[in-house]
């Protein structure tokens, strides 16, 4: 196939075209049987159980142009639903995108699009393996992921225990420092910038707190305090969380100092590090890279909540899509 013009816009190139391009950029993993080009793919399984997550991702909603190049927001799209998966204990193995195009887009915005989630898929092993175009008035992405189990069961939100430590792998802050950066006008420092815009999710650590025991495991996108409260509710139990334990890392602390913000508050609330966040038993042994920072507790007559130095913040109120 000739090479297309990367200022072309897609309408210009077409929709076979673009996906003949998808085809030769985008490579396979293990257990794909049936990748792009049928109708569906086919992807084989150690054991017949699949983790499967959904995302959508919608232009100046969850990405905007003028912050992030379309190679970031690739690696954003194949992130965060990896992270899902990595989250229920799962192997990631392959993703599904649905990508609606304005007409005049350029080709090489898609390109660079595609090069992103491919490179992110391969730093875990997984790969796209099919999807769908279309055209709309603004830039929208569905990617679907999914994970092989192999053998181990599911972890899930709602088997927290009273007694259980709560632990987190992976950073927490940087992605909401960049964001809180970006929406200043600032593009510095570069490193929680680039954290905003391409999160580094610790895939395997989901994998090994589910090989540990993990009695309950999410990834953190909306927040830890939101999220915490996700297991809380699930699991009909109350978490505290000490502040002092919570790891703010010096990227997160100097830029707060620099920018007269409060590096604890863009920890607590911050989302789209995708950390794994996780309870388990209070003699397990942790898996490398996980960090106790609070416990598990009977909830009282307020129900499941989640405090932090036994107090509650609702000020530290994480992403919701319709708030």
């Amino acid at each position: 196939m000739s090479e297309i013009s990367r200022t072309a816009a897609v309408s210009e190139v077409g929709e076979h075209v673009l996906i003949g391009e998808l085809q030769r950029r985008i490579g396979e993993a293990p257990g794909v049987i049936v990748g792009i080009g049928d109708d569906a793919a086919v992807v084989g399984l150690s054991e017949p159980t699949v983790a499967v997550s959904t995302d959508v991702l919608v232009q100046d909603r969850h990405f905007r142009l003028n912050w992030s190049s379309a190679n970031d927001i690739g690696h954003r799209v194949a992130g965060a639903n990896l992270a899902d998966i990595a989250a229920m204990g799962a192997m990631p193995t392959s993703l599904v995108v649905g990508l609606v195009l304005p007409p005049t887009t350029q080709v090489g915005w898609v390109l660079d699009f595609l090069d992103g989630l491919a490179q992110e898929c391969e730093s875990i092993g997984a790969a796209v393996v099919g999807g769908d175009l279309a055209a709309g008035d603004t830039i929208m992405i569905s990617a679907t992921a999914l994970g092989d189990l192999q053998g181990r069961e599911p972890v899930r939100r709602n088997g927290a225990q009273p007694a259980d430590v709560v632990a987190i792998a992976g950073r927490l802050g940087w992605a909401g420092a960049g964001l809180s950066l970006l929406s200043r006008g600032f593009t510095s420092p570069r490193v929680l910038v680039e954290a905003h815009r391409v999160p580094k999710p610790p895939y395997l650590a989901g994998i090994h707190a589910a090989s540990a025991g993990a009695h309950a495991m999410l990834d953190v996108s909306d927040g830890l305090l939101t999220d915490l409260g996700h297991i809380a509710a699930a699991s009909g139990v109350s978490i505290d969380i000490e502040a002092a334990a919570v790891p703010i890392d010096d990227p997160v602390r100097d830029a707060a100092s620099a920018f007269n913000a409060d590096a604890l508050a863009w920890v607590l609330a911050g989302g789209d590090d995708h950390a794994i966040a996780a309870t388990f038993a209070p003699d397990t042994q942790l898996p490398p890279g996980f960090t106790v920072i609070g416990r598990v507790h009977e909830p009282d007559g307020d129900g499941p909540t989640v405090t932090v130095d036994s107090v509650a913040r609702p000020d530290l109120r994480g992403f919701d899509h319709f708030r």
